[in-house]
């Protein structure tokens, strides 16, 4: 009998908070989605993992069950990866335990093009909805929220942040919190919804909008099913907090390939643009760009307040073309005037330099020079952003082993933090990688020490510009409704 009554809606609030998971399709045999996340959420210390399969009585260490129902403990949340022929019956029993939410992993449902499969997508809403749970996809990764250790993935970060994310592709879901890891992103929840037969974009929306763990919302969306809803659900949301989108399905092979991934119909893309600019909410191209806009929210503090760019780093050729990277991208490099020039003339060398904007100085990968070039250009007025540039070599082969990691982060940072403490104008850093390992490990070591810092890192010229520029056409955009 189920323990719930069918007419109270579950909240996300209770399917992002489950006190126990079951997952079912797990096998002591093989290794497949169902196994890595009964892995992970062991990894994750999760305190109630239930794995389900009638072959087995163990799992990965853990006691099996043949069903949900002969679970001894409370089960909130159901991760399915079975066969779509058996998921009705599977329901049935989700409902006679009173669980709250069910997320399908298993695909082959109404995006494999097939009619009888998408009746059978209704006919598991029409269970869902009789049961009183809600059904999250099919045909996704489901859930990641770190405060309450449900995770989809073996080595999730544990640390919850102020980032919300929802993505169509389950295999964005997993990507974003792993590639902006060592950025210094974190998530307060993550939600793969696939095929959205239930929980969809625009709940999600609606979710995160009022949701006060989530500073920043990000989107990855292929398509939606009814319009109107969603204007109305973005227009939500982005009145009140940033909203960052990337939208899949822009071109015909990608219309295409999103139909058949999640059974989207894809709207217009002029029609999509249009929207998201009469809403307010950033777009971006790809995922590597979202995380570079995501940076500057989490990071850049304070936000800038114009285009104004002050660049500063080691290397004539490289500054020339960080240069017009940001102007390319529509900041500006306002030349500095003769008296900027003088006063930083007076402390570093004048032979071999640069001292209009870029500033190039022969010593700028030395922490006394970087420090004094902030401190005088923090107060130029025309400045809104400070930037330094460095391609790694690494920094301890540059000084020729007179110059470690450690000798040169610490002043750098303190720098840095005295520049924004003094000026209230964001420092951010473009660390160009390496191609060679040593090289490479050090950069991480520094982009970590960065990061921990507080301080914005970036992995080119080109894409600091485009993240920063998107921000400032934010702020413009939204500063003009006040």
């Amino acid at each position: 009998m189920n323990q719930r009554s069918a007419t109270k809606q579950v909240t996300l609030d209770e399917v992002f908070s489950p006190r126990g998971v079951a997952v079912v399709g797990v096998s002591a045999t093989k290794l497949a989605f169902a196994e890595l996340v009964v892995h992970a959420l062991k990894g994750a210390e999760y305190p109630a993992i239930y794995p389900v399969n009638p072959k087995y009585e163990e799992v990965l260490d853990l006691p099996c069950y043949p069903s949900v129902t002969a679970i001894p403990g409370v089960v909130d949340h159901v991760v399915v990866n079975i066969p779509a022929e058996s998921v009705l019956r599977l329901l049935d029993e989700c409902a006679e335990k009173g669980v709250r939410s069910v997320h399908f992993f298993t695909a082959g449902f109404g995006e494999s093009g097939y009619q009888d499969r998408a009746d059978l997508e209704q006919e598991m809403l029409v269970k869902a909805r009789a049961g009183g749970f809600r059904i999250i996809g099919p045909n996704c990764v489901g859930l990641y929220v770190p405060k309450s250790r449900v995770v989809n993935h073996f080595d999730d970060p544990l640390e919850s942040g102020p980032i919300g994310f929802i993505s169509q592709s389950g295999g964005h879901a997993q990507n974003i919190p792993h590639y902006s890891r060592p950025r210094g992103l974190r998530f307060s929840k993550v939600v793969s919804y696939g095929n959205a037969l239930d929980v969809d974009e625009c709940e999600l929306l609606d979710y995160f909008a009022g949701d006060p763990e989530t500073e920043i919302i990000a989107a990855y969306i292929e398509g939606v099913k009814d319009g109107t809803r969603f204007l109305e659900a973005l227009d939500h949301a982005a009145s009140r907090k940033p909203v960052v989108i990337y939208k899949g399905g822009r071109t015909e092979a990608g219309r295409r390939a999103a139909h058949g991934h999640t059974a989207s119909l894809t709207s217009s893309v002029a029609i999509f643009d249009a929207l998201c600019r009469q809403v307010k909410a950033i777009q971006v191209d790809d995922l590597d760009e979202m995380i570079d806009v995501l940076t500057v929210f989490r990071f850049m503090k304070p936000l800038p307040q114009g285009g104004g760019v002050a660049l500063m780093g080691a290397g004539g050729g490289p500054s020339v073309l960080a240069g017009d990277g940001m102007e390319k991208e529509g900041l500006q490099l306002p030349g500095f005037s003769f008296d900027v020039q003088e006063e930083l003339k007076q402390v570093l060398p004048v032979p071999g330099s640069i001292f209009i904007n870029p500033l190039d100085t022969p010593n700028l990968a030395t922490p006394e020079a970087i420090c004094v070039a902030l401190q005088v250009l923090g107060k130029v007025p025309e400045i809104d952003l400070l930037v330094y540039h460095l391609g790694f070599h690494p920094i301890s082969r540059w000084g020729l082993g007179r110059l470690s990691t450690e000798d040169f982060l610490k002043p750098v940072i303190e720098g840095m933090h005295e520049t924004v403490r003094e000026n209230g104008k964001p420092v951010v850093l473009a660390l160009r990688p390496p191609q060679d390992l040593d090289g490479m490990k050090e950069f991480l070591t520094v982009q970590e020490a960065f990061v921990q810092a507080g301080l914005p890192v970036f992995h080119s010229m080109r894409k600091l510009a485009r993240a920063v520029a998107r921000v400032n056409e934010w702020q413009g955009a939204t500063s003009s409704d006040r």
